[in-house]
């Protein structure tokens, strides 16, 4: 309280909290320096007494700086350099299915670039998943890395609905669900993010889809710019992850329900939203799975999102760094690890 009130708004530039660690230093886009809080409550489970973060954003320098020794820990590990790692008799590798998702946002009433036949056909939107091969993109890509996905929770998640598997590439039914709507072919703009691995993956999807009959024109912008323009309902169809949230509310209602925060294509349905506000009302995670169970049939026969699957948090250390435990929403716990 006493370092919240002397530097409000700036709280975050020296935080004070009670974790494990306390703050030292951050030199901005170098390094961020934490020491061992001593009167940390559960002070006897830490054995690290400083951590220094670097800020690499180059996933090919970050690896070379680890196998030269000048780092001891790196995360988000590139898939593309996975073999690497597991090659290395001095590295050591962990890896988990993370909580959040990859998905594509469709513009069902975000204003007037929802006016168009695939934000106001379902069956559009149904064919343009049915079109892609989630589990070869996710090969190409990810190596392997990644799972496919089509609800909001990954499939080894005990709120993933079994009864609606993540569906295999029908391009025979992708077709007679166009034809049904009306159409042979159907143009859709994709705003992408102007990462290489994001462009890639979309690559592979505008293939994928053209064979069903969708000509698909990717529009790649600064990941903010993104963002933007999906809350200003200036998208068609927009590409875009989701870290995850541990509670399945924070994974889920914010998006779709009416009134939701961060509701970008603005879908709207009562019954999906009662489902909702229910299962965050209840205490009986019982409950709570049947309400999230039944949203999900709605939301899969609608798709205002199109999910596509789930990335792994990727790490890869020193073989003397003991007692990591890889935790599925990314963060990096130090308590019981050990430096030999």
């Amino acid at each position: 309280p006493t370092a919240a009130k002397a530097l409000g708004a700036n709280f975050g530039s020296k935080p004070v909290c009670a974790g494990p660690f306390k703050f030292v230093e951050r030199v901005q886009q170098d390094r961020i320096v934490l020491e061992k809080f001593k009167d940390y409550w559960a002070k006897d489970k830490i054995f690290v007494d400083k951590v220094t973060y670097l800020p690499i954003p180059d996933t090919t320098v970050r690896l070379a700086n680890l196998q030269s020794g000048d780092l001891d820990f790196i995360e988000r590990l590139a898939p593309t350099d996975v073999a690497a790692v597991k090659g290395n008799s001095g590295l050591k590798y962990d890896a988990t299915v993370n909580i959040g998702y990859m998905a594509l946002y469709a513009n069902v009433a975000n204003g007037p670039r929802a006016d168009n036949p695939f934000g106001k056909d379902k069956r559009l939107r149904q064919a343009f998943s049915l079109a892609i091969d989630r589990d070869a993109m996710n090969q190409i890509v990810y190596e392997g890395t990644a799972v496919g996905g089509n609800q909001p929770f990954p499939p080894n998640s005990p709120w993933f609905n079994k009864a609606i598997p993540v569906p295999a590439r029908d391009i025979a039914k992708a077709k007679a669900l166009i034809k049904a709507a009306g159409f042979d072919r159907v143009p859709v703009e994709l705003q992408i993010p102007n990462n290489p691995v994001a462009q890639q993956m979309m690559q592979i999807l505008q293939s994928m889809v053209a064979e069903a009959g969708f000509d698909v024109s990717l529009k790649s912008t600064e990941f903010a710019t993104l963002l933007e323009e999906q809350t200003r309902g200036n998208f068609q169809l927009s590409r875009s992850d989701w870290s995850g949230r541990v509670d399945p509310d924070g994974n889920i209602h914010q998006f779709i329900s009416c009134k939701g925060g961060i509701n970008d294509v603005k879908y709207c349905n009562p019954e999906v939203d009662k489902l909702l506000n229910d299962a965050r009302a209840s205490t009986d995670d019982a409950v709570r799975k049947q309400k999230y169970d039944a949203a999900s049939v709605i939301l899969n026969e609608d798709m205002p999102v199109i999910y596509l699957g789930h990335q792994s948090w990727i790490w890869a250390y020193k073989k003397n760094i003991t007692g990591f435990v890889a935790s599925p929403d990314g963060m990096i716990r130090l308590q019981g690890v050990k430096k030999g």
